[in-house]
């Protein structure tokens, strides 16, 4: 006779040997990815700027003269580092964005099969828009898309009425809205998926209906997520405007004979050359591309079946709005649309680099691909269905094997002179502006071989630091946005000594490109000089200037309600029992 516990024990030892080889991929690929993280030091690549210490100054946390791009990613990772160092925060940070997109997606997609739920896994954390944000530098980017399938998830169970499901949204959101665009993602996504605004009878978005309070709290909860960037971009005085000519040179662009919209198809297109994988070149690219979008055909009405009703639909919006906002740029009409936007619309700047909002169709893409894998082989023998779907395990890797290993190297750890903590503890002892020289946004360092890196001083000095906000894209500059670097520019172009500008200190970079007038440096006081900076003092300093006091308590006001929201969301999740996810 069968003990009648039997099965209830067993139950979840069945969820622990499904799970676990679920974990031990993820972690393999992780560690695959980001192998040369194991040794000390700081990545530095593109937009990736760890410090020791970040600074928690006015400027991280409210931009006075410049948009919000990293808000409120400066002002988290600078609290967070006043606890642990910089290099921690970075291996966090870049860790739990690649083992948990794995892990997400291969949790997220609707089968029985252990090796269809790995192959959603490896498929999502290894694709060409992983590859290229990582090697642009976009880190919090990267978070936004390992939130995506939690999120997605959460985001359902609430439309089911499971308990706890609201606090999950919330909780799989916030890592998302540590930057705008990844609040934008995250908010659409529980808006399309949750709202009942979508309904129509007889129609394939009809879904069961979600509590319209349940909703709308939801919305409400990521909208104040949202709110830190979207309160700084008010206050700012640099304008809601950006330079039209980014729209040509942040468009999709093409990475093999195929053209842009077929590399947009395969989730790459990022419009910087140097953060495309070599591999990503090769010919027979579009044939993979070809055959990933066959097996997702295969499985698109498969996937529609298992998911709630209404669900695959709705992440279809999801998807295709992501790809029109990717491709705009180089759709016919699009590019002079977003030109107009640009420069009469408020915030649309966030749209120039649209490729940005395709990790949605990323998502889906991975999802159906794994079940029209799964649907494929159906009526295969066993066995052999076992090798096949093992051998697709491998296709992503075998399609991309320059992102192995830090994108081939590329993500190496250094470690910063000591001069620039010297720097740093000078500045302190008298906060004030900080002019960057040569004004450059990007610094090649020769202590940072064969990298280029947004340059670092803004995030390694306290108080405010001028660098260059215009970006050269080839032969394109993209004008930026902070009339205080306008002001320096214009001075620098004079010849004027920058003494009258009022800057608190000048901060001179060596071994980079570029030089400096030694004119434009007279009446200033040499309190530094070193191999790599030289640090003047400016006697002739006038006051700093700054957000006015109510912009930085808006700014104050907003971090601290997207703070409560995570705070309230995960002392409910705590006292809740244990869900699936």
């Amino acid at each position: 006779m069968v003990d009648p516990t039997d099965g209830a024990e067993a139950a979840p030892v069945r969820r622990r040997r499904d799970t676990l080889p679920l974990y031990a991929v993820a972690a393999a690929v992780t560690v695959l990815v980001l192998a040369p993280l194991a040794a000390p030091g700081y990545a530095l690549l593109y937009d990736m700027v760890f410090v020791p210490r970040q600074p928690l100054t006015w400027d991280l946390v409210a931009p006075a003269q410049s948009l919000p791009r990293a808000v409120p990613m400066d002002a988290v990772v600078s609290l967070v580092t006043q606890l642990v160092p910089g290099w921690v925060v970075q291996r966090l940070a870049l860790v739990g964005a690649v083992f948990l997109a794995a892990v997400g997606a291969g949790r997220l997609v609707p089968t029985d099969r252990r090796v269809v739920r790995l192959f959603a896994a490896v498929a999502y954390a290894w694709t060409p828009y992983l590859a290229e944000r990582l090697l642009i530098g976009q880190w919090g980017l990267l978070l936004a898309y390992a939130a995506l399938p939690w999120l997605v998830r959460a985001a359902l169970d609430l439309r089911a009425g499971r308990p706890g499901a609201l606090a999950r949204v919330v909780l799989a959101a916030a890592p998302a809205a540590i930057t705008p665009t990844g609040g934008l993602i995250a908010l659409g996504t529980v808006l399309v998926l949750t709202s009942d605004r979508m309904r129509a009878s007889r129609s394939l978005l009809v879904s069961q209906r979600v509590h319209p309070h349940r909703a709308w709290q939801a919305v409400a909860a990521v909208g104040v997520l949202n709110a830190p960037w979207v309160v700084a971009a008010v206050v700012t005085g640099a304008g809601g405007s950006s330079d039209p000519a980014g729209v040509a040179a942040f468009a999709a662009r093409s990475e093999n004979w195929a053209g842009p919209l077929v590399a947009l198809a395969g989730t790459g297109g990022i419009w910087s050359a140097q953060a495309t994988p070599a591999s990503r070149s090769a010919p027979l690219v579009p044939v993979a591309t070809a055959v990933l979008l066959i097996l997702a055909g295969v499985g698109a009405n498969l996937l529609r079946r298992r998911l709630p009703p209404g669900a695959a639909a709705r992440l279809a919006v999801l998807a295709g709005t992501g790809c029109l906002l990717a491709a705009l740029g180089v759709l016919p009409g699009g590019d002079a649309a977003l030109r107009w936007a640009v420069v009469h619309l408020p915030g649309a700047g966030l749209l120039r680099d649209g490729q940005k909002f395709l990790a949605p169709y990323a998502l889906l893409l991975v999802l159906c691909a794994a079940v029209g894998a799964e649907r494929l082989v159906a009526r295969i023998d066993s066995e052999v269905a076992g090798v096949v779907l093992v051998g697709l395990l491998f296709l992503p890797v075998a399609v991309l094997p320059d992102l192995a290993f830090g994108g081939a190297g590329r993500l190496r750890p250094v470690s910063y002179p000591a001069e620039w903590q010297r720097v740093a503890e000078y500045v302190d002892e008298e906060p004030g502006e900080v002019l960057a020289l040569p004004l450059s946004a990007y610094r090649a360092y020769q202590w940072n071989p064969d990298r280029v890196v947004l340059d670092p001083a803004p995030r390694y000095l306290p108080g405010t630091v001028l660098t260059d906000d215009t970006l050269r894209v080839g032969d394109v500059a993209v004008a930026g946005e902070n009339p205080r670097v306008r002001e320096m520019r214009r001075a620098l172009a004079e010849g004027r000594p920058v003494w009258s500008t009022g800057v608190r200190w000048v901060l001179v970079q060596h071994e980079v490109s570029g030089e400096v007038d030694p004119q434009v440096l007279s009446g200033l006081v040499r309190v530094h000089d070193g191999p790599s900076l030289t640090l003047y003092r400016n006697p002739a300093t006038v006051p700093e200037k700054g957000a006015s006091g109510a912009a930085r308590l808006a700014v104050v006001v907003a971090l601290g309600a997207a703070l409560l929201v995570v705070v309230a969301a995960a002392v409910s999740a705590l006292h809740r029992r244990p869900t699936a996810w």
